[in-house]
């Protein structure tokens, strides 16, 4: 939606080049693209801009700074909906179509923009079908989930629902089951991952919410050997994620 005041939520622009180029490149609906320079990596965004037929324009760092709320956009910001959200059977057409095992991420309660940036980079990286999200207490696809995921948010569906726990059940009836996240579970390498399956992400401060974690089939954990006897959300996301990919493409 395409505003004139610059001085609004966040969600309306995606910053940083990395996030704008992947946008660009995966077909994201942008309305126009402020740039500090038309040379150099940026002339290369304005080129790409160009032949999608998206209006560029020059503004100085400083109304960049205001667009971006203050954020990191080296020099380029685009004016488009971030909260670009699929359905959860769009993520499921992804496997459907590659002709693979469904493999989710749950992300239950995950509110720093932050870890979730960085889950759904990984998500894209490992080759999972997508990202599910609550609607309420988790944080949304704002600029600095997608200039955090690298663009990976551009390319990985991320589906919204209204009840995490109740799409589970839905889920479940169609053959998924559904591993959660938590350091008093089961090792998760002597877990099989090879299936239908969805990796359940609690939140950084409270883990797994109890209506959801009664939904999984099983709870799985990274063995600790140190002092500190948790990791960064993002960071187990990551781990379990590739134990996943490890067990699959064995």
């Amino acid at each position: 939606m395409k505003q004139n005041n610059y001085n609004q939520d966040e969600s309306n622009y995606i910053i940083g080049r990395n996030a704008v180029t992947e946008a660009l490149k995966a077909g994201n609906p942008i309305n126009q693209i402020f740039v500090t320079s038309m040379s150099g990596s940026l002339g290369a965004i304005c080129n790409l801009a160009k032949k999608q037929g998206i209006p560029v324009k020059t503004a100085d760092a400083r109304k960049l700074d205001t667009m971006s709320n203050g954020g990191n956009h080296q020099g380029v910001c685009a004016e488009a909906a971030c909260a670009e959200y699929a359905s959860v059977a769009d993520i499921l057409a992804v496997s459907e179509k590659k002709g693979t095992k469904p493999f989710l991420i749950l992300c239950d309660g995950i509110e720093d923009p932050h870890n979730l940036g960085a889950i759904i980079r990984t998500a894209e990286a490992a080759g999972a079908d997508g990202v599910i999200l609550p609607k309420r207490r988790s944080a949304s696809l704002t600029q600095t989930v997608f200039k955090t995921s690298a663009g990976a948010a551009s390319w990985l569906p991320v589906a919204r629902v209204s009840n995490l726990a109740t799409e589970m059940i839905a889920l479940k009836k169609l053959g998924l089951w559904f591993y959660g996240a938590d350091m008093n579970g089961s090792p998760a390498t002597q877990t099989d991952l090879k299936g239908a399956i969805g990796l359940v992400i609690g939140s950084e401060g409270f883990g797994l919410s109890e209506p959801v974690k009664a939904q999984c089939d099983a709870i799985i954990s990274l063995p600790m050997f140190g002092k500190v006897n948790s990791l960064n959300a993002s960071v187990a996301a990551g781990i379990l994620m590739y134990e996943a990919v490890r067990q699959r493409n064995d």
